[in-house]
């Protein structure tokens, strides 16, 4: 390979990653691509060398060829960790942040079917006193005109996208099971019609269960995500009924009957954490083992630092060393290609695996928008009847585009510059702009006040994918798959 006097001269050094060992060998975690790189032979002589500062290619070279390397294997090593970013000079083009996207494609509609629940959660950020959505005066349960005119903004706005997802939500959207019942049929019918296919997800408390509602989610494969946080104990502490009295022993037969009846999509427990619900191992146990739940995920509650049940530094810390534990069980599980149903390991498994790089914290106001009662548009279910990331209107011309395209300026990873050192910035970008305005009253603020918990938790994930990668690669297949 030929090169360059003015390529020999000039200094090399690292590039931006994170490191991390896992099955006895080592990698680099390499920012801001998101790729996994494994260091042996000649890359880990490189990286040793250049961990005391840079070098000239020249210098660089002679070295490691005084070290036995043979130099064409060295100039090969030094051109592919400088094609991944692991290797930096000055000759190279430095690539900016990714500029904001003015225009993207819908996938996502999550259509809060009712701002109505049977259930008086303390935590609940649609009725907490952290509560943003100003529901008062406004319809309890969405029209079936309303579900049918989001289902048009969909398709009219999906650009050329093949596949397309409607999400029932709430409130408890089963209070409005006859509008749901009826936006399943109408949007499968309009997607066949545009060469679309629709799928559909739901979010229940899984308390108005019945064999019916369970017969036509089976019938048409509609994922459900049920709330739950855990054993009677846990549960009833915050998921109770307006009279007091827990939910669990209505929940629980109807989930089983659920688990049962649906085997035509995934079904799972979503637990909301909070100071008095914070025993991750004994909750998903309970709902694996005693419930029959096969996918779990957690999510510490929404809320001020002032609330009760918020988690403080050191629960959390509690919390990531649970994570970390149920993590180490998913890798052994993962050894023996058996499926775990820790979702918050299995989803960041599958961003790592799949290189993601996030620009943007997640979908809402990109390729997903909430829709209210009454056709208000906003920035994702959580933002539905605010005035705090209003995205527009169904009664009055759909997407408002101006507004969109100022959020997507303002809330891009190039615009939250307190992001731009933190190695885990590919997997969070910032974190979630409702947390975000809750904590700090600015949706396009990080999250630092959980910052060392993310990297914590993605260097945990790391190590894990670093294992499954060296003991049974294969099983890796299955992020692609999906």
């Amino acid at each position: 390979m030929s090169v360059g006097m003015e390529t020999q001269t000039q200094p090399y050094r690292l590039g931006e990653y994170h490191s991390f060992s896992a099955a006895g060998t080592e990698f680099l975690y390499l920012v801001p691509s998101g790729s996994i790189f494994a260091v042996e032979g000649i890359a880990k002589l490189v990286i040793e060398l250049l961990g005391s500062g840079e070098m000239s290619r020249e210098a660089l070279v002679a070295k490691l060829v005084e070290l036995g390397c043979s130099r064409e294997e060295v100039e090969n090593t030094l051109q592919e960790l400088t094609e991944v970013d692991a290797l930096q000079c000055d000759l190279q083009e430095k690539e900016p942040l990714a500029v904001p996207v003015q225009e993207f494609p819908l996938q996502r509609i999550v259509l809060n079917t009712t701002n109505q629940c049977n259930l008086a959660c303390t935590y609940c950020y649609e009725y907490s006193e952290d509560k943003i959505a100003q529901s008062a005066g406004k319809e309890k349960f969405m029209s079936k005109e309303i579900a049918e005119a989001s289902v048009e903004m969909l398709i009219r706005e999906s650009a050329h996208r093949p596949n397309l997802h409607v999400t029932f939500f709430g409130g408890e959207t089963l209070l409005n099971f006859s509008v749901m019942r009826s936006t399943v049929e109408y949007a499968k019918r309009r997607g066949a019609e545009q060469g679309k296919k629709v799928e559909f997800s739901l979010t229940t408390n899984g308390t108005l269960l019945t064999e019916e509602i369970v017969d036509f989610l089976s019938e048409h494969r509609i994922g459900v995500t049920v709330s739950m946080d855990g054993d009677k104990e846990l549960n009833d502490r915050q998921r109770v009924f307006h009279d007091g009295k827990g939910s669990y022993d209505v929940l629980v037969p109807k989930v089983k009957q659920l688990l049962k009846r649906h085997r035509t999509n995934s079904i799972g427990a979503r637990v909301t954490l909070t100071a008095g619900v914070s025993d991750v191992r004994r909750i998903y146990r309970h709902l694996t083992e005693e419930v029959g739940f096969q996918a779990v995920g957690f999510a510490p509650a929404t809320a001020s630092p002032q609330r009760l049940y918020h988690i403080g530094g050191q629960k959390m810390d509690s919390i990531l060393d649970q994570f970390s534990e149920l993590a180490a069980e998913y890798r052994d599980y993962a050894l023996q290609n058996r499926q775990h149903g820790f979702t918050n390991a299995s989803d960041t498994l599958k961003e790592l695996h799949t290189g993601i790089s996030k620009a943007y914290a997640c979908g809402a106001g990109l390729g997903m928008l909430g829709v209210g009662t009454e056709g208000n548009i906003g920035l994702c279910h959580r933002f539905v009847d605010s005035p705090i990331g209003k995205m527009g209107s169904i009664k009055e011309g759909g997407i408002n585009k101006t507004v969109r395209r100022e959020f997507l300026n303002t809330h891009h990873i190039g615009a939250r510059y307190d992001c731009h050192t933190c190695w885990a910035r590919p997997v969070c970008a910032g974190g979630c702009y409702h947390e975000a305005y809750i904590n700090q009253g600015n949706t396009s603020a990080a999250n630092l006040h959980h910052c060392d918990w993310i990297r914590g938790w993605n260097d945990v994930c790391l190590k894990v994918y670093g294992e499954i990668a060296i003991q049974n690669p294969e099983f890796l297949n299955r992020f692609a798959e999906n």
